[in-house]
């Protein structure tokens, strides 16, 4: 994994006046953990977009505040989605000889026989391993090889997935995290001439919204 160090510095602006810190292209952020106190900090916005763009929620981040180095996780992004650009920043710091619990993203890959061959429809039941660690060993995800599903009806369980001997898995070991189902035979209903025709429906519509600005 790519090590990633943001400069930072402390910063004394709240409330309202972190507009004024935003125009002149700062990021806020915070700073807090079982073993640190929150600091307020700010960073600059344009780098850390782009750093944080490719971070994913285990991949540990070295914030340099005033030449002091703290390791952390990225806990939440406050985003406005209009101007596209981030708000705000919640930092976890951690120590890197400590474990810790975390979320780790499933990374599908590999082609399935009963997906290909038997028109079988690939459900994914979890899409993350909660996991037990040091943060030195987080991946940035956990690779699923769907190759194991050959047929349909097969299930790849939590401990069907394999990890490094250094990772803890917190899911129950007979989890289903992927089933090549049957494929659906959609219903139909009779036509004016009684033909068979396929049920018409409306498409689902998905709208994303970003989190409304909030002002510390």
């Amino acid at each position: 994994m790519e090590k990633v160090v943001l400069k930072a510095s402390k910063r004394d602006v709240a409330g309202k006046q972190v507009k004024a810190l935003r125009r002149e292209g700062k990021l806020p952020a915070v700073i807090y953990g079982k073993h640190t106190e929150p600091i307020n900090i700010s960073l600059d916005a344009h780098s850390a977009s782009l750093a944080l763009a490719k971070a994913t929620s285990s991949s540990i981040v070295i914030l340099d505040v005033d030449g002091k180095e703290y390791p952390a996780l990225v806990r939440e992004k406050q985003r406005d989605f209009i101007k596209n650009r981030l708000l705000h920043v919640d930092f976890l710091a951690v120590s890197l000889t400590e474990k810790l619990r975390a979320t780790v993203s499933l990374h599908f890959v590999g082609v399935s026989t009963a997906v290909k061959d038997y028109a079988a429809v690939l459900v994914h039941n979890l899409e993350q391993f909660h996991v037990e660690c040091l943060p030195t060993d987080l991946p940035e995800h956990i690779v699923v090889d769907i190759s194991l599903l050959a047929r349909v009806g097969d299930i790849i369980r939590v401990r069907d997935v394999a990890v490094s001997d250094n990772i803890r898995v917190l899911e129950n070991p007979d989890t289903v995290v992927a089933v090549a189902s049957a494929p659906k035979v959609e219903e139909t209903v009779a036509g004016a001439e009684g033909a068979l025709a396929p049920t018409v429906t409306e498409p689902e519509i998905a709208v994303e919204r970003g989190k409304k600005e909030e002002e510390e």
